[in-house]
């Protein structure tokens, strides 16, 4: 029998990376929640930040990262993930990603082969992109590659449920997962375990995310045992598409990179009063200055305005959004765009090292699951592609070098259905959910304050207990899984927050707005 090889949990930039570096040398299952394009990273549209040329340098993008950061990045992080820029540009480019390039005649400030655009909180254009769908573009070049490669088996359909972990909870040997075609619970066994399951902005009312953005890993790593850190910081994105049929699109952070204008219903362009930066300030800032208007004014959103764009630039630049807008009868080159702020990023996630091992021996998490350190109090824009390619770099290498291949040994212990029966009551489910992603808005949004984030823990309580009973008592179904993932995420929000006694980053609390002069990180330790 051959090597067990390793199992994928996540079919986004880090894990389809993960699963191609691991590939030459070892098997490799990857484990989809519906078809191998939900993931977070088709819906990335800005690009991947990288140095690459003479007026730019690696330097100053180390500090633009630490400035987002507010101050809690870890250096050595940022630096070791920046210094690798150039690999994954190149890495991309060989795998068929087909950046935009330059073109001489318009394009002067760019400099080099490719088109760079700068987003929010960056000194410099290093964001390279494939027009405003790069993510889309990544995702379909790297899937296409998983797909052809005979050593990568994609499963779809597969809802993980638990991680399986040895007696003494040192090791992790599988994972529990619902076949969502077959309604069966399978326990799948790996040689080492790689969560790449995408973060958890699911469990607001308003995000940017697919249904798919749960929390799943993070949840699953919790109750395995792993360490979290810095849960706190959600990242809200100041311009997702205001229209009640546009179901969490993303108006890309480069539109104002580009010099989009944002303005309030009487055409005051507000973000000068806010930021120095004014509508280049980062994205905790001009998501709270969008938060603080909206409440001042009773205006249920604000509008991003690019209409002095030439329709020849909207069309090449922006080619998605534009066809977008124009469905709902909105002609950006003519009329403003309404936005509103919505979840986003989770910057906190499974505490890692710099080769994406946690706590437990066998399991890794990378991309926006783990808490790497990079990101700290906030995240500059189009890092986290960036991220998802080095720290899948360094899981890959590490599995390589330290996991010994195996055939299949381990005696997995049965999934227990012999105490659970069908259920005829989802309302419970579809109401809890509900409810759940209603208070995390209203009490563990963009502005926060201590009584908020007692109630919200309280409610989060009362939740917990009757999910628990429903999930000891009826068998499992995908959206059950969720729900039980996102309670368990939503407490580590809260509690984080709470323990979080000041105002950082894209942590403002009411009750403590002064920002400490010490820097440190949120971790949550399983049973304490």
């Amino acid at each position: 029998m051959g090597d067990l090889g390793a199992l994928v949990i996540g079919s986004g930039a880090a894990g389809l990376t993960a699963a191609l570096l691991l590939a030459d040398t070892r098997p490799v299952t990857i484990l989809s929640k519906v078809d191998a394009k939900s993931g977070a990273t088709p819906w990335a549209q800005g690009g991947i930040a990288a140095v690459s040329h003479e007026r730019d340098t690696p330097e100053d993008h180390v500090s633009d990262t630490l400035a987002a950061g507010a101050g809690l990045c870890h250096e050595h992080v940022v630096r070791h993930t920046v210094m690798q820029g150039a690999w994954a540009i190149d890495q991309l480019i060989e795998w068929g990603v087909q950046f935009d390039l330059r073109d001489s005649s318009r394009d002067v400030e760019d400099g080099g082969e490719y088109h760079l655009t700068r987003e929010g909180g960056h000194s410099a254009r290093r964001v390279f992109h494939v027009a405003d769908s790069t993510g889309a573009a990544i995702a379909s070049t790297l899937m296409q590659r998983a797909h052809h490669h005979p050593n990568i088996h994609v499963l779809e359909n597969r809802v993980a449920i638990d991680l399986i972990v040895d007696k003494d909870r040192s090791t992790c040997v599988g994972v529990y997962v619902l076949n969502r075609a077959s309604g069966l619970v399978e326990a799948l066994e790996g040689s080492a375990v790689i969560l790449a399951s995408g973060g958890a902005s699911k469990v607001y009312l308003y995000t940017s995310n697919p249904d798919t953005a749960t929390g799943d890993g993070i949840a699953m790593a919790w109750r395995a045992g792993c360490a979290v850190a810095n849960m706190e910081f959600n990242q809200f994105h100041p311009t997702c598409l205001y229209h009640p049929h546009a179901k969490s699109f993303l108006i890309s952070e480069a539109m104002r990179g580009e010099g989009g204008i944002l303005r309030l219903p009487s055409g005051e362009a507000f973000m000068g009063r806010f930021h120095d930066a004014a509508d280049l300030a980062p994205r905790d800032v001009v998501a709270r200055a969008i938060d603080h208007e909206m409440k001042r004014l009773g205006i249920d959103c604000v509008y991003l305005d690019v209409t002095h764009f030439s329709r020849e630039l909207l069309t090449r630049r922006f080619p998605n959004i534009a066809a977008r807008c124009a469905e709902f009868g909105i002609d950006i080159a003519q009329a403003p765009i309404p936005v509103v702020p919505a979840a986003h990023y989770s910057c906190g996630g499974v505490r890692t090292d710099l080769q994406g091992r946690t706590s437990i021996a066998g399991l890794y998490a990378i991309g926006e699951t783990a808490a790497t350190g990079l990101h700290g109090a906030n995240r500059l824009a189009s890092n986290s592609l960036l991220e998802c390619m080095v720290f899948a770099r360094g899981a890959a290498t590490h599995i390589l070098a330290s996991t010994p291949e195996r055939s299949k040994v381990t005696d997995l212990p049965a999934w227990d259905e012999s105490r659970v029966i069908d259920t005829d009551e989802k309302i419970v489910v579809s109401h809890n959910w509900d409810e759940l992603r209603r208070f995390m808005w209203d009490y563990v949004g963009i502005v926060r304050t201590t009584p908020r984030l007692t109630r919200a823990l309280h409610r989060i309580d009362l939740l917990r207990r009757e999910i628990h009973e429903f999930y000891s008592s009826y068998r499992v179904d995908a959206d059950l899984i969720e729900l039980r993932n996102l309670v368990d995420v939503a407490e580590l929000i809260v509690r984080s927050a709470l323990r979080r006694e000041e105002s950082r980053g894209l942590h403002y609390t009411l009750s403590y707005p002064q920002t400490s002069e010490t820097a440190e990180d949120t971790l949550l330790l399983p049973n304490r």
